[in-house]
């Protein structure tokens, strides 16, 4: 081959390389799954399992905990945490980025001063902390998420849905107002059209026995969450588990393990069914983390709010599109919870901080990989 051709052929090939990349991460395609999980421990997360948290006495009716400390027990702190999320250690955080381990000098906290739920959803989800959020109370949210400013914007109406656990996620995200697809707890999810999957969903919650008032079983939640996905391919999906933090408050700390350990066995099941989506594959972005922490002495892991400072300090991670690939973060500057809805928007090629003043702004080297769109 004449070495002009051969010029002109790698060239081509350059230019079709580049295109392809600058089309893998166009803002226009892209999506966002949130994922919640409330009240889990940033402890759990770095360190895996506490061995003298996991005795008979913190467990179902004084139950034998023989099994679970086979099941999650080693003798450093990196088997213990692979053991207890090995999708997070195994894939997400090598692909992508965590905050949060103050044993290695990186730390992730709320700003909102509560240091419990409403609070903690609010802040981030509108990038900011608000006083008037001082309860848990199913009140409307009087501030505008930013799902709902998303759902609003051109090419993205109608394809933000939320879900929860806990039936207070739809007053935080105000399903009276903001359009988005919302269902919490034991509320049944009306879909046109419907399927048969999602009507045995609707009537197993309708039919379950409720251990807590206002608050389901994670399970129904995220099996509700991922027959809509599969139905109807929402570009941005809030997903907010809740059972970390009730077998938490009970004291039940074996419980509490396996609950974090099913947390992160859904994450895996939704992130590989949605790389063998081509409506999702390549191009959507998870983000994880959790509402406010807990305490760490033997009494106060089971608690949080403003009695317990300590109870600030949370976890969070990106994995996907846009992320670069930093993994476990150690002595970098703090991240804050108000950072999110920001950070989430500008993977969207979205500005946030622009409709909303008093959000914080992205962190920043968790979306140094993004474009943005013009707007």
């Amino acid at each position: 081959m004449p070495f002009c051709v051969m010029k002109r052929v790698v060239f081509a090939l350059v230019l079709s390389v580049v295109a392809a990349i600058g089309q893998a991460q166009s803002p226009d395609d892209a999506r966002v799954v949130l994922v919640m999980t409330d009240g889990m421990r940033w402890q759990e997360v770095f360190r895996g399992a506490d061995a003298t948290l996991l005795v008979p006495e913190r467990y179902f009716d004084k139950r034998d905990v023989g099994e679970l400390k086979k099941k999650y027990l080693a003798a450093t702190p990196e088997e213990r945490r692979q053991r207890l999320m090995p999708f997070l250690w195994g894939t997400f955080v090598p692909q992508g980025q965590i905050y949060g381990d103050r044993d290695a000098g990186s730390e992730a906290t709320v700003t909102n001063g509560f240091n419990f739920s409403y609070p903690g959803y609010n802040e981030t989800l509108t990038g900011h902390g608000d006083p008037r959020m001082d309860s848990n109370d199913p009140r409307q949210n009087p501030n505008v998420t930013v799902l709902e400013w998303v759902n609003r914007q051109p090419g993205f109406e109608g394809t933000v849905a939320a879900f929860g656990s806990w039936a207070t996620i739809s007053a935080i995200v105000n399903q009276e107002r903001c359009g988005c697809v919302v269902n919490s707890a034991f509320a049944q999810l009306e879909m046109s059209p419907m399927t048969d999957r999602m009507q045995l969903l609707n009537d197993l919650k309708r039919d379950s026995p409720r251990v807590w008032e206002d608050e389901s079983f994670d399970a129904p939640t995220f099996y509700t969450a991922m027959e809509y996905i599969r139905e109807k391919k929402p570009r941005v999906v809030f997903l907010s588990l809740g059972e970390t933090d009730d077998w938490a408050h009970a004291g039940n700390y074996g419980e509490y393990l396996e609950s974090s350990h099913r947390v992160d066995a859904y994450m895996k099941r939704l992130w590989e069914e949605l790389q063998l989506m081509p409506e999702y594959s390549g191009k959507t972005t998870m983000i994880f983390l959790v509402d406010h922490g807990r305490g760490s002495t033997p009494e106060e892991w089971k608690t949080h709010g403003q009695k317990v400072p300590e109870s600030k300090y949370i976890f969070m991670g990106f994995m996907g599109r846009g992320v670069p690939s930093l993994g476990l973060r150690s002595h970098v500057a703090p991240v804050m919870q108000s950072q999110v809805a920001a950070t989430l928007a500008k993977y969207l090629g979205l500005d946030w901080n622009t409709a909303e003043n008093q959000a914080a702004w992205p962190v920043e080297d968790a979306v140094s990989a993004t474009r943005h769109r013009s707007r």
